[in-house]
């Protein structure tokens, strides 16, 4: 028999994606401030995580990133573990 947890989600996922989207802001409102969210330390995780993403954005943005194809990286990848 399924838990009323169980049975939440899976009538959850038969939602519309709209309404799913609806959901689950609403779910996350009804939690506090500082549950299941990131700690001070993991805020400053994705802070630095963010400028570096902005860095790397800036660069191809900019034209000075040097942009490698994703096939030409997925052989250099089968290369190196073939070793």
């Amino acid at each position: 028999m399924a838990t009323p947890f169980e049975q939440l989600a899976t009538q959850a996922a038969a939602l519309s994606a709209a309404d799913r989207e609806r959901l689950a802001e609403l779910l996350m409102a009804s939690l506090p401030d500082d549950a299941g969210g990131a700690d001070e330390g993991d805020q400053g995780e994705v802070a630095t995580q963010d400028q570096e993403l902005q860095r790397r954005v800036a660069l191809v943005e900019s034209g000075t990133a040097r942009l490698v194809a994703a096939a030409d990286v997925h052989a250099q990848a089968r290369k190196i573990h073939q070793r």
